[in-house]
């Protein structure tokens, strides 16, 4: 795409958008520390959420407003054990024994539509499964995968939170104006 994500991350944030996950899974450390000093002044100038995704050391060296685990991440306990208590632990699930016995803040659950990014976690599990996912929580969940503004009231409806995406902002031509159409179909 050739755009700076900080730049297109901050179109967004203009835009309203309240919280950002830094992912990047490929970054050295000193890089990725790097972006995410980066992204907590853009958030912070915004008053949205940071979350850095496994990286317990990098959110805290930031102090991002939260860390995002999965199942190959340290346990959300370990992780809530180390962070001060302030800083929020979501953690990103795929079945709903996960969502049930989650210690998190708040979960993920998908992927709940195709999309490229979670595939490698099975196929996407609709929206009914979505509704089945909320039912059997004990903390707010977040529908991710395929997450778009034409999708989300549907989502919503599923009883999500709210959702979590990648490229219906991140791909957009007008970041702005999708991320303006995202949040008013989450109403």
């Amino acid at each position: 795409m050739g755009r700076d994500l900080v730049d297109v991350v901050t179109l967004a944030l203009d835009a309203g958008l309240p919280a950002v996950q830094l992912r990047d899974k490929d970054l050295p450390g000193r890089a990725l520390h790097g972006l995410a000093e980066r992204l907590r002044i853009a958030t912070r100038r915004a008053g949205a959420l940071l979350f850095v995704n496994d990286r317990v050391d990098v959110a805290l060296a930031v102090e991002a407003d939260g860390v995002q685990v999965g199942a190959s991440s340290m346990p959300v306990d370990v992780v809530r054990a180390l962070v001060p208590p302030t800083m929020l632990v979501g953690e990103s699930t795929h079945a709903l024994a996960e969502v049930a016995a989650s210690p998190a803040h708040f979960v993920l659950f998908g992927p709940v539509h195709d999309t490229p990014s979670k595939r490698a976690y099975g196929p996407p599990q609709g929206e009914q499964r979505l509704r089945e996912a909320v039912a059997a929580a004990h903390v707010p969940v977040l529908a991710i995968g395929g997450a778009d503004a034409t999708n989300a009231p549907a989502l919503c409806a599923a009883g999500a939170y709210g959702v979590a995406v990648v490229r219906a902002i991140l791909a957009a031509t007008d970041v702005a104006g999708s991320t303006r159409a995202l949040l008013a179909a989450l109403g």
